[in-house]
């Protein structure tokens, strides 16, 4: 994935250290603020709206307010599915990914399908809801990992409002941080059980 699936910007030849801090700017898990190693900021998520419960499309930008991505819900969703488009998401727009549930019972798997020319998946494994997941590739290598972080200073673990991002070499970040919002929302915090038992009624 070295040429990007959502910005060639943000694909780093070196491996690569993001921190990613949720924000509350007006309601509780309004946002995300991400930064790098310099303490300069490299995504962001303004809000999810007014109402905790409507999250079903967010948008994420970079430093400058410029939409790279946007992660939507897909109604009705059996596996609580969720699609990704390209910038600002337009009428009969084609995702160019979509990330679902392996299972509706239990702690189980993510599932990451990439719409290319030569298909593309890739797994979720662990708990984000411990901000501690793996991304792996197609051939079972790590690509992304979310992790607890640790204060260099104290060496204390911080509280999982604030956690860090490691990318690979050649993996997209914003693609990465957009996997970021729908596992907040699937599997994290935001995790609302009223939907599953909603969808458990519907068919894919």
């Amino acid at each position: 994935m070295k040429e990007g699936l959502v910005e060639p910007a943000f694909v780093f030849e070196e491996e690569t250290y993001l921190t990613v801090s949720k924000t509350s700017l007006f309601f509780a898990g309004d946002g995300f603020s991400v930064y790098d190693r310099d303490a300069q900021l490299v995504f962001r998520v303004d809000s999810y709206g007014p109402d905790p419960h409507d999250r079903t499309e967010l948008v994420l930008m970079d430093a400058t307010g410029r939409c790279l991505l946007t992660v939507r819900r897909k109604r009705p969703s059996l596996h609580h599915r969720w699609e990704g488009y390209v910038g600002e998401r337009m009428e009969g727009q084609k995702p160019i990914f979509s990330v679902r549930r392996s299972s509706i019972i239990g702690r189980s798997s993510v599932t990451v399908e990439v719409f290319r020319e030569s298909p593309e998946e890739y797994q979720i494994e662990g708990s984000f809801a411990q901000r501690c997941c793996t991304i792996f590739n197609a051939e079972k290598e790590p690509v992304a990992e979310i992790r607890r972080k640790v204060d260099a200073s104290t060496q204390v673990v911080l509280g999982k409002d604030v956690f860090s991002l490691a990318l690979r070499p050649g993996f997209d970040a914003a693609f990465a941080m957009g996997l970021v919002l729908v596992l907040d929302q699937i599997n994290g915090d935001g995790f609302v059980e009223e939907e599953v038992e909603m969808d458990l009624t519907a068919e894919e």
